[in-house]
């Protein structure tokens, strides 16, 4: 399977005072304000972080889903949060905290199946910082 998927920015003026916005092919994100203070601060907006963030959670969470399925599972709830760390102009940690309620699943196989997923999702894969996992079977 191939396709490509496509997002748009566009900034005016200085990196400090200057605005500028976001969006995606689908349409979620439309015209979304980027600003210093969405970046740095905690303007209204979003950032790149946190479409990294958003990704990446999405991403490992579908993945999960396809190995637990392949598995025999049936995911009833799995919960994503991704928080992402920048620091001196570099990410330097993702961390993945998973809750996940799957019926009839040892802890230990969730822990190892979740494991997986986080190895081999398409977004880590692309990102080259480190990647921790926390896994909490409900």
């Amino acid at each position: 399977m191939k396709f490509t998927r496509k997002a748009h920015a566009n900034w005016k003026g200085t990196g400090m005072e200057g605005k500028g916005t976001i969006s995606t092919q689908s349409t979620t994100l439309d015209n979304a304000q980027l600003s210093f203070k969405t970046r740095f601060e905690n303007g209204v907006g979003t950032n790149p972080e946190e479409l990294i963030a958003a990704a990446h959670s999405g991403c490992f969470t579908m993945q999960l889903s396809f190995l637990l399925s392949e598995a025999g599972y049936v995911p009833e709830d799995l919960h994503t949060e991704a928080t992402v760390t920048f620091e001196d102009g570099t990410i330097t940690q993702i961390n993945l905290d998973l809750k996940g309620k799957v019926p009839n699943i040892t802890e230990d196989e969730f822990s190892k199946t979740a494991l997986k997923a986080k190895e081999i999702c398409p977004i880590s894969k692309l990102l080259k910082t480190n990647i921790t996992l926390t896994v909490n079977l409900l």
